[in-house]
């Protein structure tokens, strides 16, 4: 295949990987061992007489570089008031975001642990507690060059993406309608909520956090956007309605100990779970280019596929008319 159609990230063989973090001033050992990631490209790097560094090459033309900038310092940030955030290496200039070989990439420590066992509401009390130093930390000024969590980028860019160039000729008018219903919904909901958005880690799941020492540490703010506080609480919320509750409960117990809630963002819950369900179809639509995606994704759009999608968008739209889960 010639070289100019190859995809970008098929230019990473483990020689250049090892050049780029060479270049730095490290010395490789020749052990690379790539690490689940689609969105960008990981990689643990063996190190002479040292620890192991993980090196994160960015998509090309996903982030500009003071987006990138900016998601550091507010690791940085968040790192200098003593939170469990894994923040990339700074050199002696203290910059953390490299150039190599027409790629853009940091480096980060090597921290081990496990994803947090959410059943145990112990566990939803901590997570809670340093959520809510988090936030407090994260409305303390704005982002200025990410960007914020909303229907338009998420929601409508997203449903016209797969309407137009994915979804099935025989779904498509089905398809339309309930996304149009959808998010005039959810578009009243921001509305009517008008949620207070501050720097949020934008995409806080169980994979996105390290239990270690106890404790949880955060990972990949790659994400990170403004946005209001429930996007970082909801994703840590499943079962059915009581057992959300009593998760709920313990979440907001904690977070209430560094930072106040407003209880009228419980309203979004929904609205935001709908969101990143057209954002993730979107998100596989857009890198499906990508052949790291359709080998990992093989059941994407398929006949089935969307099928399921426009049922669970029907399932959601009548969870927007359900009352929000109750303040404890």
């Amino acid at each position: 295949m010639p070289e100019t159609n190859l995809h970008p990230f098929q230019k990473l063989t483990p020689s250049l990987v090892m050049d780029a973090v060479e270049s730095l001033g490290f010395r490789c050992d020749y052990r690379t061992f790539p690490l689940n990631s689609y969105e960008n490209r990981v990689y643990q790097v063996g190190i002479e007489d040292d620890q192991p560094l993980i090196v994160k090459f960015y998509r090309p033309q996903r982030w500009s570089d003071g987006q990138i900038r900016e998601e550091h310092q507010f690791c940085f940030e968040l790192a200098e008031h003593e939170l469990p955030v894994v923040a990339p290496w700074r050199d002696g200039a203290r910059e953390s975001l490299f150039h190599f070989a027409d790629f853009r990439f940091s480096l980060y420590p090597r921290k081990g642990g496990h994803a947090p066992e959410l059943d145990n509401l112990d566990n939803l009390l901590i997570l809670g507690r340093l959520l809510g130093r988090i936030h407090r930390i994260g409305a303390l000024r704005p982002f200025t060059e990410r960007p914020r969590l909303d229907c338009q980028s998420f929601g409508r860019e997203s449903a016209a993406l797969i309407a137009e160039r994915f979804m099935p000729p025989e779904y498509r008018a089905n398809y339309q309608a309930i996304t149009a219903d959808l998010l005039d919904v959810v578009d009243a909901l921001l509305v009517e909520v008008d949620a207070r958005c501050i720097r949020t880690h934008g995409d806080c799941h169980v994979g996105n956090i390290l239990w270690r020492d106890q404790a949880p540490h955060f990972v990949d703010f790659d994400d990170a956007r403004m946005a209001p506080a429930v996007q970082d609480l909801w994703m840590m919320l499943s079962g059915d309605r009581p057992r959300q509750t009593a998760q709920l409960a313990e979440l907001l117990e904690g977070y209430g100990e560094f930072n106040d809630f407003r209880p009228a963002e419980l309203r979004l819950i929904e609205a935001l779970r709908s969101l990143r369900m057209l954002h993730y179809s979107a998100w596989l639509a857009r890198r499906w280019d990508d052949p790291a995606f359709p080998v990992h994704f093989p059941w994407f759009n398929t006949i089935r596929y969307w099928g399921e999608h426009i049922l669970h968008l029907r399932e959601q739209l009548a969870a927007l008319n359900e009352p929000p889960l109750p303040m404890p």
